[in-house]
């Protein structure tokens, strides 16, 4: 599954994932590939990715790496998947 971050300053990542866990407005859910197509709005939280990611040196201090992946601390931000890609507007 592709995912893409974006912020208004910069794109923060893309490329392929396993999957996607985001902090949606009426809770935390995960999206793998095949998902069905979903549109919503985040809240404060983290967006977790997992998988083999590299990220780009120059936004590579906004991220937390876990044992699972990485997560990004967003505010606020909007979700949509379709066709096995997710594309998050976060700020």
């Amino acid at each position: 599954m592709y995912l893409e971050i974006v912020s208004p300053e910069a794109t923060l990542f893309k490329g392929e994932v396993i999957s996607v866990a985001v902090p949606g407005v009426n809770g935390e859910f995960e999206m793998l590939k095949d998902h069905a197509p979903i549109v919503s709005l985040l809240k404060e939280g983290n967006v977790k990715i997992s998988g083999n990611i590299t990220l780009d040196e120059e936004v590579e201090s906004k991220f937390t790496k876990s044992d699972k992946g990485f997560w990004l601390p967003i505010t606020s931000g909007t979700l949509e998947m379709k066709d096995n890609k997710v594309i998050v507007l976060a700020d």
